[in-house]
Formats: structure tokens, C-alpha cells, sequence
């Protein structure tokens, strides 16, 4: 897929001039595109360039060719135009689908980043030419891998393999891949699983654009302001022109896009004849790899497949006959040469290929179960916090773990108990030992058992339960708040009320289930049928209590007690969930 980088515009002397006669146009005519360039010497562009290495792409080339003159759509008008606009606001129609997809999701995740998916639309436009054309299946994933040319440091970045060539076949060094042009250790940190099918793919443009529209609005940024917008652009290809082209495209589709079939999309025109002579500019929808400008004549498959053998080291021929194809660092002169301040226009000898084939490599692990991984008996008092975490673990067919895999832990069952933030479920992706551990529960007031699911989005896989269990709140001590005799005269009430209060392992036990009961003896627990008694709602003897709790002090008053004819010493029992109890003399005199 080298192709796609033979007909990207490169930054020479020329394509420089010429990038910088159209931002000037733009200005001039006040069109949506219009970018001020900053200069080397503006504070504010230093700031925002992010450190060596740690842009989305390795800053690999891109397409530089910028939008029409003419706007999309008149100011004021509706954004949604029919497919006779301009061609060059046409979207594909997956791939638009996936940006406002991704635009949905951080609006619910990050509602302050303010990303618009016209945004990833400009990106994906200058990384891409939106997926070449729109080339993608029902699924959002490219027909054929998207590459960026070998990093080896002949014409660009120098990154040496970091993925083994999972994701790009060469197990030499990195290179860029698929629609929105990540390099494989920046896909390993925010690659994303967005259209469901248990893989990260970054060929797919539903997960391509989540993981961009992640990686643009990390570290907190407001995208609706142009420091924000400036810096997460930045971060993605740390080049000024790079900011300028992108800001273009973006101001271009705000002012109006289109959805076209899949395929039908506009490709960037080439700066012009291939090293053979002739036109390497693909009609629309075609795909790149007939180009007589291709490099290596093999592509990986996708993450998961063995990938085809590659040809670590080599580069795309470039149009014209050989520039550097690499954009040159701001102020550098224009020059496509490697070389910082060169003058020519040749470039370098290339690096010959290898003439040894890369050994294929094994597939990658598939999950095929997920397992319980030492997680304990599940239990918690009402109201507290469970001591053990539920843990899975995905494996293969061989037993072996899997990481990456998404696991969704649900509670299931009539319980009160919930994850951190009040919710039932979590979902999670397994580590590189194949383990998720989902949140400490926290436990509601309700008593009772449930348990906790663990599933997985990738088909065939069984659910997992655990068994979870919510005890009533206890004490393990009673007392009475006041040491004085409790008497009554026969046929009156006791003046002073019973109070006590209920302690668990020495502190306040609030809360707590109370059981209090006129009994025989200590002996006899049976009820007495005279005596000391309640009264119910309706005034009647009543000499057994059951609903009763405790308050946020573990404090617990009894109803008024009266006495009936009957005179003597009597035992009122009061009992708590915990097995707390206590015995209070009740004399009638």
C-alpha cells in the first residue's frame, strides 16, 4: 500500500511554494481555509509542539494538497447538502459515519474536549484521503492495510519495530498504519474497539477514529478553543504546515459536507508525474496498489492473521524522481533533502531491500474463555464495602492469557450493591496477563444475595458468575443509656423509657435490626400473656416488637411501656441482628 505515499504531495521547494501561494489565496479571498503560518519565532507554536516522539504518527508524511477556493456551502446555509456539492466535500459514507460515531462517544466521555467530527474528517483527510476514498467494508475496515513508508530514518522518522510487525509486517522497524496513521506504540496505548468486534483494529475507521478522537482530546484540552485545537493537532504530526493544512480541511468541511457511496470518494491529486513519466493519479475510488509508484509488493493482514513477508527497509518511490518524501521540520528551509538546509533535490541512496523474507509471524492469541481468577466468597455488611474484587481471566485454546479483550462485569439480581459512581456495570480490558479485576462493590442497606456476570463482546465466549452475598447490619453489644430502676405503678405507664444502644467490635452500630419481647424468664423466652406490655396502633397489648433499628448513633428508644393489674418483677429481652442481646428488670409495685 506503499502506493498511497507515491501520490502524496511532498514538501519540497516546490510543493512549499506552492502550499504557501494557496494559503495566501485563501487569505486573500477570506475563504474558510484561511491560516495564518506562524513563524519559528512565535512562542505560542513552541509551546504547543509536543516533545520528540510522541505525536500520533511519528510525524510520517502526509498529504499536503489543500481544499478548493470555493466553499462547500454558502455562510448561513444548511451543512447538509445533497451529493451534487462540491466533490471535494464529499465523505465517504461509513467513514463519516465513523467520525460522527466517535464525535457521539467523547460528547458523552469528555462532554468539555468540544470534539466535532469534522476534525477527524480533516485528519483523516490529509492522513488518508478518508480511507482511500472510502475503501472499506460493511464492517469500516480498509479492503487493503493502509502503510506509511518505513521508518528507518532515509527521508523521515527513525523508529525501530516496537509491535514485532503485528500491525505493520515489518519486524525491522515501525511504520504508520491505516486510515487515521498510527504508528504501533501509540495505537498499543489508545487503540479502541468501536464497531464491537473484540479486536482493535487500526484498518478498521471505526476504531481508528475513536482512538484519534481520544488521543486529540487527552490531557484535559478544550477543542473549542485555539490554543486547545492548535496543541491536540500538534500532538498528532509535529509540523506548523502540518497545523495549517489540517485547520484548513476542517474550516472547509465546517462549512458544508456531503455523504457519497463508499469508494466514490475524492483522492488527493498528485504533485505530478511518477520517476516512469507517466501520471500516477488514481481515478476515484480505485485502489492505490496499481500504481506504478508502489514500494514493496506485499501488505501484513490484519492484526491477528500472519502477515505477508515484507521488505524491512525499503522505501515508495516519490514523484518526481526522488525527494524526501518527510516534511521538513518548521523553518527548514524547504528543502527535500534529509540534510537541514540543503539545496538540492535528490535524495539519498536508499536502503536496498533485503533480500531475506521475514519469517511469518504466529497468529495472534485468540480468546476463547474467560475464567474465574481467585476470586473469593463475595460478602459485605449492608451499607459496607466487599473485601474481594471480582477477577477474570481471558485465555486461549492452549491456556494461555489474552490481553486486550473487553470484559463487561454486571451486576445481576435485587440488590442495592453498585460499583464506584452508583452504576451496575463496568467494563474493563484485560492486561497483558490476561486478568480484569473489576471495582471494589459497594454494598446497599438491602440484605440478600446476587451475584456479578463477567462477559465479553467477542462472539461464542461464556458468561461467567460470581456469587455475591449482603448480611443485615449487626451489633455484637447492647447496653442501656441510663442505670435507673424501671417501676410503674399497676395500671399506669413507666415514667422513665428504655433507651439503648448498639455497638459493633467497639464502634456505633447504626442501623440495626432490634427485636424486644416481654418474656417468662430467662429460661423462657416464651412471650408473657400479662404483665408489662405496648401498645399497637389500634391501643391494644402488644408484648413483642419486631421492626425496630437503631438511628445513625446506634441509639434505639422503645415505645412507652405500661403496666396491668398485675403486680411483680418482670423481663423485657431485647435482641439485635448480630446475636447482641440484653435483659431489663420491669417491676410493678
Amino acid at each position: 500500500m506503499t502506493a498511497l505515499f507515491g501520490r502524496r504531495l511532498r514538501r519540497s521547494a516546490t510543493t512549499t511554494a506552492v502550499a504557501a501561494a494557496a494559503i495566501a489565496a485563501l487569505s486573500a479571498s477570506q475563504a474558510p481555509g484561511a491560516i495564518p503560518t506562524t513563524g519559528s519565532g512565535d512562542s505560542r507554536a513552541a509551546d504547543a509542539t509536543p516533545p520528540p516522539g510522541t505525536s500520533a504518527t511519528g510525524n510520517s508524511p502526509y498529504y499536503t494538497e489543500l481544499p478548493p477556493l470555493t466553499t462547500p456551502d454558502k455562510p448561513g446555509t444548511s451543512i447538509d447538502l445533497p451529493a451534487t456539492g462540491p466533490a471535494e466535500a464529499g465523505i465517504p459514507a461509513t467513514v463519516l459515519a465513523a467520525y460522527k460515531q466517535a464525535e457521539k462517544a467523547l460528547a458523552e466521555s469528555k462532554p468539555g474536549c468540544n470534539l466535532s467530527w469534522q476534525l477527524l474528517a480533516a485528519i483523516g483527510k490529509v492522513e488518508s484521503g478518508q480511507a482511500r476514498g472510502g475503501r472499506v467494508d460493511a464492517d469500516g475496515t480498509t479492503l487493503a492495510p493502509i502503510l506509511g513508508p518505513v521508518l528507518n530514518g532515509v527521508g523521515f522518522a527513525n523508529i525501530s519495530d516496537t509491535d514485532d510487525g503485528e500491525y505493520d509486517g515489518d519486524t525491522t522497524h515501525d511504520r504508520a498504519v491505516g486510515p487515521m496513521q498510527f504508528i504501533p506504540s501509540t495505537w498499543d496505548t489508545w487503540g479502541q474497539d468501536a464497531n464491537g468486534d473484540g479486536r482493535e483494529d487500526p484498518n478498521n475507521i471505526y476504531d481508528a477514529a475513536l482512538a484519534a478522537a481520544k488521543y486529540l482530546c487527552h490531557a484535559n484540552r478544550d477543542l473549542s478553543a485555539d490554543d486547545g485545537l492548535h496543541r491536540a493537532i500538534l500532538s498528532y504530526n509535529r509540523s506548523q504546515e502540518y497545523l495549517n493544512t489540517v485547520l484548513t480541511w476542517f474550516r472547509y468541511y465546517k462549512n458544508g459536507t456531503h455523504e457519497v457511496p463508499d469508494g466514490a470518494g475524492v483522492l488527493p491529486a498528485d504533485s505530478g508525474p511518477d520517476s516512469s513519466g507517466s501520471s500516477s493519479t488514481p481515478s476515484p475510488g480505485t485502489s492505490p496498489s496499481t500504481s506504478p509508484s508502489a514500494g514493496p509488493s506485499t501488505s501484513p493482514t490484519k492484526p491477528g492473521h500472519t502477515p505477508s513477508p515484507s521488505s524491512p527497509g525499503s522505501s515508495p518511490s516519490k514523484p518526481g524522481g526522488g525527494g524526501s518524501s518527510g516534511p521538513t521540520k518548521p523553518g527548514g528551509g524547504g528543502s527535500s533533502s534529509p540534510t537541514p538546509g540543503g539545496g538540492g533535490s535528490g535524495s539519498p541512496e536508499p536502503t536496498p531491500p533485503s533480500t531475506t523474507p521475514t519469517p511469518p509471524k504466529p497468529p495472534k492469541p485468540v480468546v476463547t474463555q474467560l475464567e474465574k481468577a481467585g476470586t473469593g466468597t463475595l460478602t459485605a455488611v449492608a451499607g459496607g464495602q466487599f473485601a474481594g474484587r471480582v477477577a477474570v481471566r481471558a485465555v486461549d485454546a492452549k491456556a494461555k492469557p489474552v490481553a486486550g479483550v473487553p470484559v463487561r462485569f454486571e451486576i445481576i439480581g435485587d440488590t442495592e450493591a453498585r460499583f464506584p459512581g452508583a452504576t451496575s456495570e463496568v467494563t474493563l480490558i484485560t492486561a497483558k496477563d490476561g486478568m480484569a479485576i473489576a471495582p471494589a462493590l459497594q454494598a446497599g442497606e438491602k440484605a440478600g444475595d446476587f451475584s456479578i456476570r463477567a462477559t465479553t463482546t467477542v462472539r461464542g465466549i461464556a458468561p461467567v458468575d460470581h456469587a455475591a452475598t449482603v448480611t443485615a447490619r449487626q451489633a455484637d453489644a447492647l447496653a442501656r443509656t441510663s442505670d435507673k430502676v424501671l417501676t410503674a405503678a399497676p395500671g399506669t405507664e413507666f415514667a422513665e423509657p428504655v433507651e439503648v444502644k448498639a455497638t459493633y467490635k467497639n464502634a456505633v452500630a447504626s442501623g440495626v435490626a432490634v427485636t424486644a419481647a416481654m418474656i417468662t424468664s430467662a429460661d423462657d423466652l416464651a412471650p408473657l400473656g400479662k404483665g408489662p406490655y405496648f401498645k399497637d396502633a389500634k391501643g391494644d397489648p402488644l408484648r413483642e416488637l419486631t421492626d425496630l433499628k437503631t438511628d445513625a448513633n446506634g441509639v434505639l428508644r422503645l415505645p412507652k411501656i405500661f403496666a396491668d393489674g398485675t403486680t411483680g418483677t418482670f423481663l423485657l429481652r431485647l435482641e439485635t441482628e448480630g446475636g447482641a442481646t440484653l435483659t431489663v428488670e420491669l417491676k410493678v409495685a
